[in-house]
C-alpha cells in the first residue's frame, strides 16, 4: 500500500493536479474576501458617518404683484446635514484633510429647477440663502481646529458638514390675503408631493492627511413628507449601513 501511495504521489500528473487544487483554494479565497469588500466594505474606518438630518421647508420670494396685493415664487429647499464622528475603537491617530461631496445627481419631475447651495457667508441669521453666488455642483470642507460651516471647515477630528438642494420657481402664488404664512405656501399653491418629488445622489469622500481617501455614494428620497402639510418637516436617520465606505487607490 505504502509502495503504491509512494509510486502515484512520484507522478507528474499528481503534482500537477494537487497544483490546480492549491492554485484553485487561492483563487476561491481572493474572491471570497474581494466579495466580502464589496459587500461590506471598510469596517474599522478611522471616521465614520453616523447621523445623516434632512431639514425640508418651503418660503415664497416676493416679486412685483400686478393685480394681487401678493405675488411669490415659492421656493421648496431640503437642507441637508452629515454628521462625520471620530471611531473610538479605530486605535491609530488620523487627521482629516477634506470632506468632498460631489457627483451630484438627479431625479425630478422638473430636473432644470432643482438646484444645489453651499451655505450662505453673509447672512447671520440663516446658514443658506438660495442666491446665485452660492450655487454650487459640488463642495470640499476641508480639515481645520473647528468646525465652520460657512466657511466651509469641518473640525479635522470629525464634525459636521451641509448643503442644500432647492426646489426654485416651483411655482407662483399670488393673493389679496391679509397676511400670508410662508409656511402654508405649498398648500395654497395647490402643490403635490408627487410634483416636489425628488432622488439625490451624490458621493461623499473623507480625505485624511495620511493621503488615505474613503468614498460612499449616498441616494436621499427629498422631501420629507409632512413639508406641505407643516410649511417645515425635519428626520434623521442613524441606520446608515447601506451606505458602503471603499478605499480609494491611488
Amino acid at each position: 500500500m505504502k509502495e503504491k501511495l509512494k509510486e502515484l504521489t512520484n507522478k507528474k500528473s499528481f503534482h500537477i493536479v494537487m497544483l490546480i487544487i492549491i492554485i484553485t483554494v487561492i483563487i476561491c479565497t481572493v474572491g471570497m474576501l474581494v466579495l466580502r469588500y464589496h459587500v461590506e466594505g471598510e469596517t474599522n474606518m478611522p471616521f465614520t458617518l453616523s447621523k445623516i438630518s434632512v431639514i425640508s421647508s418651503c418660503e415664497g420670494v416676493d416679486k412685483e404683484a400686478v393685480d394681487t396685493k401678493w405675488a411669490f415664487d415659492v421656493y421648496q429647499s431640503n437642507d441637508i446635514y452629515l454628521y462625520i464622528d471620530k471611531n473610538s475603537d479605530y486605535e491609530k491617530t488620523e487627521i482629516i484633510q477634506s470632506v468632498c461631496i460631489d457627483n451630484l445627481q438627479v431625479e425630478a419631475k422638473e430636473k432644470e429647477k432643482i438646484k444645489i447651495y453651499r451655505p450662505d457667508t453673509e447672512e447671520e441669521k440663516v446658514i443658506f440663502k438660495n442666491k446665485e453666488e452660492n450655487r454650487v455642483d459640488k463642495l470640499e470642507y476641508l480639515g481645520d481646529v473647528e468646525s465652520d460651516l460657512k466657511a466651509l471647515k469641518i473640525s479635522n477630528q470629525g464634525g459636521l458638514v451641509a448643503f442644500r438642494c432647492s426646489y426654485d420657481n416651483l411655482a407662483e402664488f399670488k393673493s389679496d390675503e391679509e397676511q400670508i404664512l410662508h409656511t402654508e405656501l405649498l398648500k395654497k399653491a395647490n402643490v403635490t408631493l408627487e410634483d416636489i418629488k425628488v432622488k439625490l445622489t451624490f458621493d461623499l469622500t473623507i480625505k485624511l492627511e495620511s493621503k488615505k481617501e474613503y468614498k460612499t455614494t449616498i441616494t436621499l428620497d427629498l422631501p420629507n413628507e409632512n413639508v406641505i402639510e407643516d410649511g417645515v418637516a425635519s428626520s434623521e436617520r442613524t441606520d446608515l449601513k447601506e451606505f458602503i465606505f471603499k478605499r480609494v487607490q491611488e
